[in-house]
């Protein structure tokens, strides 16, 4: 990763005389910028003045090779300290609020002097400094600014009641910068440190002190400065190494009336103070506009009784980043290709969620619902009738790679198809932040419940799409594994129908089945892959039907058309041509295709097989193929070109479609069709080379060693 600079920016950071101001401005200018290094050089207290801070920090600076100016002004004289830089550097970009003092006393024994000079400092400081370089970064179009709070002011200390007012009281001038600043990308954030310094050296126990190095704080600060950095208006609290956000929070509540009509009572009050104060699914409120929006809710439930039923339907589905990787392996990404590495490794610098994880919560808060067995016209219904047969996701916002969602599930249409009731249902996934970050819409048929005199053909439903009518531009195909459905119902359908013989024959099937929603998970995993380069960014909606059941352990051929940016898909089982997932699309928001993904995402070929094959079997015995050793690439040709590669990696017992990982000690090329004459037994790997119909080059005594692994024809 490259180095993040700030060439040609111009900093100003205010008590930078020591501690970690002095630490801000040195990493500021080794990283390029020009840097005002203010400090008025009083004690901690707020007594005294002296230039030899600064002074001192500009030269440490300077004689790095760095460009720097100092300023002696108090920072309630903003106008000057920010004509510093201007004259001296002809702008200002960036500007740290850090200055500070303390006069702790306990509140009872709190002077007025106390209280003012604090504020003076801290409060009217930033307040000045700031409102002095405002106008010029909005003019200029760029500009940050860093407020410095305190966990005193977050949580409160003894003897600090001056100290913490001024400190959170910087939180909410920070928050107001933030929204006027935003249009014109000015953005303001609030550190809040735990850092070794001169107001903090007699404080602490002396092994922490020393643990609390100014170096662990800086870079936190420097990113919330460069132009990279997207946040605004945040907290970020950082210390000894760590750094996490901190927001202001608020619980669900209650309502204390029950219509416009009644009043509040002390009494009720009580009677719902548990409610109240329960901070379990507690939300992060991100503006005022929020918070008076979800004011609004609840007046609007109270004007709408029945709105408070659709509010008990709210779930809430929790998870992290081991619900997403198991969901990840659980519909097929393998680390086989490494560019999945980022769906299956939380440390991963572009860790990622699969899309179709989302339907996961919107599921489960049907099966947990009795709103289909409330919509269905027939109340005799058995559940156990109802089917999966058709499922929407679009991704509306950022989702979270980990927290809560909650629910809201509307069922927006009941549709009569004579065998049974088609039961349309809309599902919002909603954050923390009560933003929809996730739109599901699942169609379900319940068997046996048709005839009812409804109406047949329905608005509400998001239609399936025919498939074009020419040759898929890209198939793949991958085989699932025999204990696919076991695996799959970790991540939570534990039907037993999927892992119960005696059940799967009840349902009359001779084996448990796949779960739809896993043939769909492979589905768009595939597509992603071939479209999108991996990048689950690109993701924007999928549409898709369910027309037949997979059986764990048959490969899966995934055709594709790619239209724009709307791929059409159709899923089919190998084994017996079937098609079980139809009239499906994925829109992504660009198309990416590299060229190595091109040529790996090639048409489906008949030795696809015989390569899944071959993996099995170095799955099941590694010893066997690491005794063969050597790294082989397969160049398999139709119609006289190249139409795809095959490794066999069998120094470290793997088998993959694509290039090799490094040179490959052989390579052989050969047609698709010779390829499956050879697997059968019924082309010598002798006569095939003789004739031109194989081609080795590399060690071709290694490939001789092949010939156990390529012998397929009993199992065919």
């Amino acid at each position: 990763m490259a180095d993040l600079r700030f060439d040609g920016r111009v900093v100003i950071v205010t008590g930078a005389g020591a501690g970690i101001g002095r630490t801000y401005a040195l990493l500021f200018a080794s990283r390029g910028a020009k840097v005002v290094v203010n400090d008025l050089g009083g004690g901690r207290h707020g007594d005294g003045s002296s230039s030899k801070a600064a002074d001192n920090v500009v030269d440490e600076i300077r004689r790095t090779g760095g460009i720097a100016v100092p300023n002696y002004n108090s920072v309630t004289d903003g106008e000057q300290l920010v004509k510093s830089a201007l004259d001296n550097f002809g702008r200002i970009d960036i500007l740290v609020n850090n200055a500070g003092i303390l006069r702790d006393k306990s509140f009872a024994k709190l002077s007025d002097q106390d209280w003012d000079l604090v504020h003076q400092v801290h409060l009217k400081g930033s307040f000045k400094t700031t409102q002095a370089a405002f106008p010029h970064m909005k003019k200029q179009g760029f500009g940050r600014i860093i407020m410095t709070a305190s966990n005193s002011g977050l949580y409160g200390n003894f003897g600090q009641a001056n100290y913490s007012a001024a400190k959170l009281a910087l939180v909410g001038l920070a928050k107001t910068i933030a929204i006027e600043g935003a249009k014109s990308n000015v953005f303001c954030n609030v550190i809040v440190p735990t850092a070794a310094s001169r107001l903090t050296e007699d404080i602490l126990p002396p092994d922490i002190f020393n643990e609390l190095k100014p170096e662990f704080i800086a870079p936190v600060v420097a990113y919330l400065c460069h132009e990279s950095c997207p946040e605004n208006g945040s907290m970020i609290e950082a210390a000894a190494g760590w750094a996490g956000k901190c927001t202001i929070v608020r619980s669900n509540g209650a309502l204390l009336r029950s219509s416009m009509n009644d009043g509040v009572t002390i009494e009720k009050v009580k009677e719902n103070w548990g409610k109240i104060t329960d901070m379990t699914d507690a939300k992060s409120l991100r503006a005022i506009e929020e918070a008076t929006g979800a004011l609004i809710e609840s007046l609007d439930a109270i004007r709408d009784p029945e709105n408070q039923e659709a509010q008990a339907n709210d779930e809430l589905f929790e998870f992290n980043e081991k619900d997403t990787i198991l969901y990840a392996l659980a519909v097929g990404a393998s680390l086989s290709d490494q560019r999945q590495l980022k769906f299956l490794y939380e440390n991963h610098e572009d860790f990622a969620i699969l899309p179709t994880f989302f339907i996961i919560p919107a599921l489960q808060a049907c099966l947990s619902s009795d709103l289909i067995s409330r919509a269905l016209p027939k109340k005799d219904i058995d559940l156990t009738n109802i089917l999966h047969g058709e499922q929407y996701i679009e991704i509306l916002g950022d989702v979270p790679t980990d927290g809560q969602l909650s629910q809201k599930l509307e069922v927006v249409e009941v549709l009569d198809k004579s065998s049974g009731a088609a039961i349309v249902i809309n599902i919002d996934s909603i954050d923390r932040n009560n933003n929809v970050v996730v739109r599901n819409q699942i169609v379900t048929f319940a068997v046996g419940a048709g005839n009812f005199g409804g109406q047949r053909n329905g608005t509400k439903a998001v239609p399936c799409l025919n498939k074009p009518s020419r040759k898929p531009d890209v198939s793949v195909t991958q085989k699932t594994s025999i204990d696919q459905a076991a695996l799959y119902r970790l991540v939570g359908d534990r039907n037993p129908l999927h892992i119960d013989p005696n059940v799967s024959v009840l349902a009359g099937y001779e084996t448990p089945i796949l779960h739809g929603l896993c043939t769909l998970g492979f589905s768009a995993r595939l597509v992603l892959s071939a479209f999108a380069g991996h990048d689950a960014s690109l993701f924007k909606a999928l549409k898709a039907r369910f027309t037949k059941p997979v059986v764990p352990g048959q490969t899966l051929r995934v055709d594709m058309w790619q239209e724009g940016n709307r791929i059409h898909f159709e899923t089919v089982v190998v084994e017996n041509n079937a098609v079980v997932i139809s009239g499906a699309y994925v829109d992504l928001k660009s198309v990416k295709m590299p060229a190595a993904a091109n040529k790996e995402s090639g048409a489906a070929l008949r030795s696809d097989a015989i390569f899944e094959f071959i993996s099995d079997q170095v799955k099941a015995d590694p010893n066997k193929a690491k005794s063969v050793g050597g790294l082989f690439l397969y160049k398999i040709t139709k119609d006289g070109k190249e139409a795809k590669q095959w490794t066999m990696d069998l120094k470290n017992a793997k088998v993959y479609q694509g290039a090799p990982e490094g040179k490959p000690s052989t390579t052989l090329t050969i047609s698709d069709d010779d390829f499956l004459l050879l697997a059968e037994g019924k082309l010598q790997p002798q006569q095939a080379f003789m004739k031109g119909k194989l081609k080795i080059t590399g060690n071709i005594m290694l490939a001789q060693k092949l010939a156990p692994l390529l012998k397929t024809n009993a199992k065919l």
